[in-house]
């Protein structure tokens, strides 16, 4: 998702709200020109009680595929 002023948009805790996250590890993948993830976790987690909300990471919105992979790995995805 972008990030906007340091979060992620309101869609992204209503899908999060839509589903029982119990038990489940969410990892935040978000993109922006400039901003950072500011209080992005502390937003999501109300939205997915239960879940184990990983730090994420912003990526410029031209970063590579590679690059993206090489840190989904890292988490043994």
């Amino acid at each position: 998702f972008p990030i906007w002023w340091y979060v992620a948009p309101t869609i992204v805790n209503t899908f999060l709200e839509q589903y029982d996250l119990s038990g489940k590890t969410i990892i935040p993948l978000a993109t922006s020109g400039s901003s950072g993830m500011g209080n992005t976790n502390k937003e999501l987690a109300v939205s997915c009680p239960g879940a184990e909300l990983k730090e994420g990471k912003r990526f410029p919105a031209d970063a590579s595929a590679e690059e993206l992979k090489a840190w989904a790995e890292g988490f043994g995805i």
